[in-house]
């Protein structure tokens, strides 16, 4: 099991299995009898037991080790519920904040929407990004055209930094809901860096999601639709009037709030003109009032010279829109279907505390509902709760930078800051492809038998073309040469070679040096592996067999876990690898043997449930 996992039919046979497990959820560990489905009457204290705390654990967090869950099983069900969403009785967070690398330069704002745009300015101007046009010499606005390119590679990685400070936080929070809750609010109001293209508006939208996002969902999105970079991902800046620009209020009710249906065509004009002004200002939310159209609209049913927040507030008004809500919370915590009655229901739980995110989701967590069979090991595990969970269910404090937690969750289909759509990731059983579930093995491998040729991808460009650019610059090439498509190498004329030497800028000299200016800047990601001694964790755990030491690995790391066949399978592996089936006598040399057990039940089809 140390080599990656190949080819189509074993991951097909898993997704096989993942499907079967999902059909009968009697397989999950301990669950409340099946008519507790669709009950929203909260569970007694008589009810609660381990397996309940550690399902609480998995779905209003990421998971934790027994110790954690053990001390949320000593509570009552209404205690543990309150300590998770309030905070009652859970320590203060003591975490440190992101630290910027002081990359963003004098100048930048407003950035430009292309390279076209910058040196149209540069030509207008004789300036842009705060940089002068070279009075005389080859390639005048070539300085101009790098720092365009600088910032575009500075803030990706930047972001990615960001990535990693806000994994660490969900790694190592006594408060993980809060950071669970900011995940959801991530794909629910979801932009990305390759629009907003500046890592400065993301994380505030993030700390914005971390402070708001368990407080009122009313008042989170008026946060939101005056948000710089929401703002900057549905084009407020072109939403003007006498030419309104429909993006960001067809999105409010179709994904943020009220959902397809239930609203018309003429309803997002309006609204699109109630919004028009509403821009932002480097990282400042701003009202440009000669921009704003105060003309008379009228918004699902309401009449008067409307603005952005008459609309929110008239959106709150709409019955449908605390049940679109509901459901999506719910779906997100509990499982993906969820029956009209108790849509309703939890809609009209939530229109009658106002909006308020906290009293609904501890309605939710201590229903008979969430304990039932059909809501236990049943929700298949995002790349990020997947990661996160790993991490926090091995004890560590936080994300290891080997292997890269960016670059690993993107290949199983989830890149913080980067959902691939205005709507979010699509979740559930698109998560489990077999080619994703063949990456989700790797992943695990990659945690507990760190490669040797690992390149962090902050240091080291992917990018082909800049690649050789350098290698050619490099070799004493001059910046013509070096540019120069292959095809044309050695077949341009001298005379055609000297007037590109006159070229204002050079767009791939540009890209390159803009790099290179980014790499110099961004602080790098810390590249430490995963410190991780299964041997001792086995040891505290005062396990004696290999058949122990399987039970307790499986008990550890998975909700729901294998048949007995596969149980007895595992533990025959263990014992052929360790030579013996006593731990005592094995203690000196299994972690190796520990850490293969451990990757083969992290390749379980059961694993990626919760």
């Amino acid at each position: 099991m140390l080599r990656r996992l190949r080819g189509p039919g074993a991951p097909i046979a898993i997704v096989a299995a993942l499907l079967t497990a999902l059909q009968n959820p009697a397989q999950a560990q301990t669950a409340g009898p099946s008519s507790w489905q669709n009950d929203l009457t909260p569970i007694g204290a008589s009810d609660w037991n381990y397996d309940f705390a550690a399902h609480l654990f998995e779905r209003a967090g990421f998971g934790g080790t027994p110790e954690e869950i053990q001390a949320l099983a000593k509570l009552t069900p209404a205690q543990a519920v309150a300590r998770l969403v309030r905070f009652e009785g859970a320590p203060a967070v003591d975490l440190p904040p992101f630290e910027h690398s002081g990359i963003h330069d004098p100048g930048l704002e407003p950035f430009p929407p292309s390279r076209p745009a910058v040196t149209d300015i540069a030509k207008e101007k004789g300036e842009a990004l705060g940089i002068k046009v070279k009075p005389g010499g080859n390639r005048p606005m070539q300085p101009i055209v790098d720092e365009f390119f600088y910032w575009l590679r500075a803030s990706v990685l930047e972001t990615q930094r960001v990535s990693y400070w806000w994994a660490n936080r969900m790694v190592a929070t006594p408060r993980p809901l809060q950071e669970k809750m900011a995940l959801f609010w991530h794909g629910h109001f979801a932009s990305n860096e390759a629009k907003v293209r500046d890592y400065r508006k993301l994380l505030g939208q993030l700390q914005l999601f971390q402070k708001q996002g368990l407080g009122n969902f009313r008042d989170l999105t008026l946060a939101v639709a005056q948000d710089p970079a929401m703002l900057s991902f549905l084009d407020a800046g072109v939403n003007v009037k006498g030419a309104s620009n429909e993006n960001f209020a067809r999105e409010i009710m179709e994904l943020f709030t009220m959902g397809p249906g239930n609203y018309t065509e003429k309803d997002i004009r309006e609204a699109a003109r109630a919004f028009t002004g509403w821009n932002y200002v480097d990282v400042n939310f701003v009202v440009n009032k000669g921009q704003h159209d105060d003309g008379v609209k009228t918004f699902l049913g309401k009449t008067g010279s409307l603005d952005g927040v008459d609309v929110i507030e008239r959106i709150m008004q709409q019955p449908v829109t605390a049940e679109f809500v509901a459901a999506k919370i719910y779906r997100f915590f509990v499982r993906d279907e969820i029956s009209p009655e108790l849509r309703r229901q939890l809609g009209d739980s939530f229109r009658q505390s106002h909006y308020e995110i906290a009293p609904l989701l501890e309605k939710i967590f201590l229903s008979r509902d969430f304990y039932s069979p059909a809501s236990v090991g049943t929700h298949i595990k995002s790349p990020v709760e997947l990661a996160v969970g790993i991490y926090r269910k091995l004890g560590l404090n936080g994300v290891p930078g080997v292997p890269d937690f960016n670059s690993e969750t993107g290949a199983l289909g989830q890149e913080l800051f980067e959902p691939p759509t205005v709507a979010g990731w699509g979740g559930g059983r698109t998560w489990v492809t077999p080619g994703l579930l063949l990456e989700r093995a790797n992943f695990a491998r990659d945690v507990l038998f760190p490669t040797i040729s690992f390149l962090p991808p902050d240091r080291y460009t992917g990018s082909g073309e800049v690649r050789r650019v350098a290698d050619r610059i490099a070799q004493g090439m001059d910046i013509t040469e070096a540019t120069m498509d292959d095809t044309k190498m050695g077949g341009m004329a001298e005379s055609n070679m000297n007037a590109d030497r006159d070229e204002e800028f050079n767009t791939r000299y540009g890209s390159f040096r803009g790099s290179q200016m980014a790499i110099e800047r961004v602080k790098p990601i810390p590249r430490d592996a995963a410190q991780t001694n299964l041997t001792r964790m086995i040891v505290n755990a005062d396990v004696k067999t290999a058949d122990q030491a399987v039970d307790y690995m499986i008990h550890r790391f998975m909700r729901v876990p294998p048949d007995d066949a596969t149980r007895k399978r595992l533990t025959a592996f263990l014992t052929k690898e360790l030579g013996t089936a006593d731990i005592v006598v094995a203690k000196t040399f299994m972690e190796q043997p520990l850490r293969l057990l451990l990757h083969l039940i992290m390749s379980q089809p059961e694993f990626q449930l919760s």
